[in-house]
């Protein structure tokens, strides 16, 4: 077992049985790992969620969980998730349809840890899928980090939200009426998460829309890579002041905020 600090599952879905690792207790959060599968950082920032009075939920969608991340794993898995038809990867305007799988694992968790909602993290290829989750009504905090889909080749890709009409619609309707807010996280330099994308969520959510953009280009003051891309998990740099883990405390905050209604547990 790769995590045992964390109680592995089966869960079935609309007909589909995936891995899942729980631990904590306290309202739940959703943490859908990024390429190249669950490996150790990702669990690590579950631990980090646990850790604040939360219930997690980590789903594994691709890869062997435990399995360290490199970059010929991480090409393999980005090339299965290509042609996985759950994954939505190139189309624009389209859900991709693990989402409804992970909606479902959203509402169960709700049921079973109670409270006012559940949160969710999306990151890289599924960075999007949290919003796609916002349409239900536990979904109180969702967070997009490093949302990568559809991958921004053309134009009109770079713009994309990676989610639907009617979605994105049912989206607004909760903000504008509900208070729902999202959140989203990227280094400036990140290629793969366009400044287009950002744009575009600031355009159809307005201020409910909390951006978190790190600076990573040339010369920046906390020497960030260029090339850096996962804010919460590889590239974090957990030291007090660097913006990666003032982004990860953003990110612990808004979950208190939304959830529970307290602050941001130091100790």
């Amino acid at each position: 077992m790769p995590y045992p600090d964390f109680e592995e599952l089966s869960m079935e879905f609309l007909g589909k049985t995936r891995t899942v690792y729980k631990a904590g207790e306290g309202p739940a959060i959703i943490v859908i790992h990024e390429v190249p599968g669950l490996y150790p950082a990702v669990a690590d920032f579950g631990r980090k969620v646990v850790a604040q009075g939360f219930t997690v939920y980590m789903p594994s969608l691709l890869g062997t969980p435990g399995k360290d991340m490199s970059f010929p794993y991480s090409i393999r898995s980005i090339a299965r998730a290509c042609v996985m038809k759950e994954f939505t990867v190139w189309a624009k305007g389209k859900n991709s349809a693990v989402t409804q799988w992970l909606r479902a694992l959203a509402e169960h968790a709700h049921k079973e840890c109670g409270g006012d909602g559940v949160g969710a993290v999306g990151m890289c290829l599924t960075g999007g899928f949290a919003l796609a989750m916002a349409v239900d009504p536990w979904m109180k905090a969702p967070v997009l980090s490093q949302p990568s889909l559809p991958f921004g080749v053309l134009p009109a890709q770079k713009r994309d939200l990676g989610i639907d009409r009617a979605t994105l619609a049912a989206v607004q309707s909760r903000a504008e009426n509900e208070g729902l807010c999202v959140m989203g996280l990227r280094f400036t330099n990140d290629r793969m998460v366009p400044t287009e994308r950002f744009a575009s969520l600031r355009r159809e959510l307005g201020d409910n829309f909390l951006a978190i953009e790190i600076d990573s280009s040339k010369g920046n003051a906390h020497d960030i890579p260029r090339t850096a891309h996962s804010v919460l998990t590889h590239d974090l740099v957990p030291s007090e002041g660097h913006p990666t883990q003032e982004a990860l405390n953003k990110v612990m905050e808004f979950f208190h905020s939304r959830l529970d209604g307290t602050s941001l547990e130091t100790s």
